[in-house]
């Protein structure tokens, strides 16, 4: 059970630039992580274990990508009381991201804009981080989110894609591939036909291979954006299965601005996210959901700040959900309301 009051450290936290309120954090974590005072934010594990893409969850609440860019703070995160923990998003050369400020709040509407735009340490400080942690060896999940670098052109996007395929296939346990972030130039153009089509059929062709080297096949997911019509969730359905990708991630932030006007920051460019996203991505994950059938694995995420927004996302269409911004506003306690609801919910046949 954590020991200290989160209201207390939000409280203390929100007096920051919000930038800075994360560094803290994250350093805070990275620090404490394996030490005592690691109880200061540790919760128990409830167990809900659940087999999705060949791989056992412990229980069906994860960490999204984002938080934890450089993969330092896995076992801190995990001790959170997650079944799994995805980090990243990691590029294949360092970068800086773009300039400050670039992380907004918007207390109102419990929300975050968001423009960093991958910033990170790059592929080798990542891979050396994972394989410090001790989260894998505790039977717990933990995915690898691989994305393009800023100064890469979209044309070669495939290449950067495949370069941390490469690096973090033996330390995952599935790989994430980030084509729905709105901070990077052009990115979201691979979400159209033909670019996904022949970014997805490299990466499987990769995967092949990666599979025979390393004696084992690592599941791929590829995070999608809720700005999407139905007709484009249909292209990308059809487009993964084809392509025997092992499930999707809905969604990543939107670009949306109308359940926030008005409010201050709500015109900064970047990505929200919080609550004003949970329908947009609720419609995405329930429209996948009529395209893919029941048996493809679907993670939601989105908007989710309660025990009843993750029953919610689940009953739209996902197998697990994830929290981000959810964890930003109500702290570590969520995570427990959330799995021991998602526990309570009727069981449906694993994928």
């Amino acid at each position: 059970m954590s020991l200290l009051p989160y209201a207390l450290a939000r409280a203390l936290l929100f007096r920051l630039d919000p930038e800075r309120a994360h560094e803290l954090t994250m350093e805070s974590l990275a620090r404490s992580q394996g030490t005592p005072l690691e109880w200061a934010y540790r919760n128990g594990l409830v167990e809900d274990p659940v087999t999705l893409a060949g791989l056992r969850f412990p229980n069906r609440v994860g960490l999204a990508a984002g938080l934890d860019k450089n993969a330092r703070c896995i076992d801190g995160l995990g001790a959170m009381g997650f079944g799994f923990v995805e980090v990243g998003t990691v590029t294949p050369r360092p970068q800086p991201g773009n300039p400050r400020p670039r992380l907004f709040r918007l207390p109102q509407a419990r929300a975050l804009i968001n423009r960093l735009g991958f910033n990170n340490d790059g592929l080798d400080a990542f891979v050396a981080n994972v394989k410090r942690s001790s989260f894998r060896q505790r039977g717990r999940i933990l995915g690898l989110n691989i994305g393009k670098n800023a100064a890469t052109p979209i044309e070669n996007a495939t290449s950067d894609y495949l370069a941390c395929l490469d690096g973090v296939y033996p330390h995952a346990d599935y790989v994430t591939v980030n084509i729905s972030s709105p901070n990077t130039s052009n990115l979201r153009s691979l979400q159209s036909d033909a670019a996904l089509d022949a970014l997805l059929g490299a990466i499987a062709q990769r995967r092949s291979r990666l599979a025979l080297q390393h004696g084992r096949e690592v599941p791929v997911f590829v995070k999608i954006a809720p700005d999407l019509d139905e007709a484009q969730v249909g292209v990308i359905a059809a487009t993964l299965q084809r392509h025997g990708m092992d499930g999707v991630i809905a969604t990543n932030t939107t670009i949306s601005r109308e359940a926030v006007q008005g409010l201050p920051h709500a015109q900064e460019t970047g990505g929200l996210s919080g609550a004003p996203v949970f329908e947009s991505s609720n419609r995405v994950i329930a429209q996948l959901r009529a395209a893919l059938g029941s048996g493809f694995p679907i993670i939601g995420v989105g908007g989710i700040m309660s025990a009843a927004d993750a029953v919610a996302k689940m009953r739209a269409g996902a197998d697990l959900v994830q929290v981000y911004t959810g964890l930003i506003y109500r702290g570590p306690a969520l995570v427990g309301e959330i799995a021991s609801a998602l526990k309570a919910m009727p069981r449906t046949k694993t994928r």
